[in-house]
């Protein structure tokens, strides 16, 4: 049976769709607020649990945003969609979200490393508090295969889940004035390519990577503030290659090179003078110099082609000592695929030149919008991509109220 209805259907119920609904039940605040369209109603569509991408961020912690309150150096955080932000976080920006949050009870801390997370410490709770600010938003548990635009409006086509597979689910339709795309994944972008919406190829990103060198031996272990692309961070070492926030950075600037490509660490960038250390210790075991600086499993790992870990300094000299450091300033990495177990983000999505970004609308196709993960738009770790989705949600939300 076809129903009709005339309210905005949110396709999605994550971060981004959830908050859009919060917006628009709440009439926009804590900004400037909206006039209130009375008869208007909010109905997500969503084939799993509400909010349950959520849960694993930030550790379990949900790391809300990141303490940089500029909208412009908030958004040289995003290696895609810098320049669409500006405008989006000069509307929306980490005040904003801090203040939305507040409002809701969520009461927020900040790290040394200016990460935000809620004083509970427990995604849970946040996911908990948002459902219960839009528990007049219908939830539809069906998945969305079909938008088609009318007259009017758009036909939503959906299926339901079904017992006993590989049956279908019962399939059914909807009409709707206005809907927002607030799918992450690859369905959704389905949805919007079939509607003639450009979309650029996704990519992991903020991923772990696989390498060519066995690593195994030094699994487990991490190495703090190493340099790579005047990047500086730590690098953790893993059974199928290299992971860590470095590491995380480094996947996401090169999201779509072409692989295999090649990465070069400085393990120790703070190591300046081996030669001082050695004339200053020349007994010392050359594994026992080193230690100063490095763990001890990378520095056997470093040394097994060069020399005895228990040669002594005084019996180093240039060409093997040059030979050392050249292996921990240009520790060099082959890079064969990404750790797909690992993947938290996707580069790629809408091509953002088919956004308007003061409204999220579609500019071919009016009354359709796209926000959160389903855009072009990935942030490095800490907050960022939430922020994207939380500030997204809300331009999209400010546009329908003024409408």
């Amino acid at each position: 049976m076809v129903q009709e209805y005339k309210n905005i259907a949110i396709i999605g119920a994550g971060a981004s769709g959830s908050l859009c609904a919060y917006f628009l039940l709440n009439n926009l605040t804590p900004s400037q607020p909206s006039p209130s369209r009375e008869g208007v109603s909010i109905t997500m569509f969503d084939k799993g649990l509400p909010l349950r991408t959520l849960l694993p961020t930030g550790g379990g912690r949900c790391n809300l945003a990141h303490a940089e309150y500029d909208p412009r150096e908030l958004a040289k955080n995003y290696p895609r969609g810098e320049k669409f932000l500006y405008s989006v976080f000069s509307k929306f920006s980490t005040c904003d979200t801090l203040e939305v949050f507040e409002k809701m009870g969520i009461k927020c801390y900040t790290q040394e490393n200016g990460r935000i997370f809620p004083e509970s410490n427990s995604a849970k709770d946040v996911r908990e508090t948002i459902l219960a600010n839009i528990k007049n938003a219908q939830f539809v548990k069906e998945e969305v295969v079909k938008i088609t635009p009318i007259d009017g409006g758009f036909k939503v086509n959906t299926t339901s889940p079904h017992p006993t597979p590989p049956h279908p689910g019962k399939e059914s339709a909807y009409f709707f004035t206005d809907v927002i795309l607030a799918i992450g994944g690859h369905s959704g972008l389905k949805l919007a390519q079939e509607m003639g919406i450009k979309i650029i190829e996704q990519k992991p990103s903020l991923v772990g990577l696989n390498t060519k060198e066995n690593f195994k031996e030094l699994s487990g272990t991490v190495i703090k503030n190493v340099k790579s692309d005047d990047i500086i961070d730590d690098i953790l070492f893993t059974h199928f290659g290299v992971s860590g926030p470095l590491i995380y950075t480094l996947s996401s600037l090169k999201a779509f090179d072409n692989i295999p490509y090649k990465l070069y660490i400085d393990l120790a960038p703070e190591l300046l003078d081996l030669q001082k250390d050695l004339n200053i210790y020349p007994h010392k075991d050359i594994k026992n110099i080193l230690n100063k600086y490095l763990p001890q499993k990378i520095i056997s790992f470093i040394l097994k082609d060069i020399v005895s870990e228990t040669t002594k300094a005084h019996q180093i000299n240039g060409k093997i000592r040059d030979l050392i450091l050249n292996t921990i300033h240009n520790f060099n990495i082959n890079i064969t695929g990404t750790n797909k177990g690992e993947e938290t983000v996707t580069a790629g999505g809408i091509d953002l030149n088919e956004i308007n970004p003061k409204t999220m609308e579609i500019k071919k196709i009016p009354n359709l919008y796209a926000i959160g993960e389903i855009l072009n738009i990935d942030g490095f770790c800490g907050g960022y991509n939430l922020q994207n989705a939380w500030s997204t949600a809300y331009v999209c939300a400010e546009a329908l109220s003024n409408k």
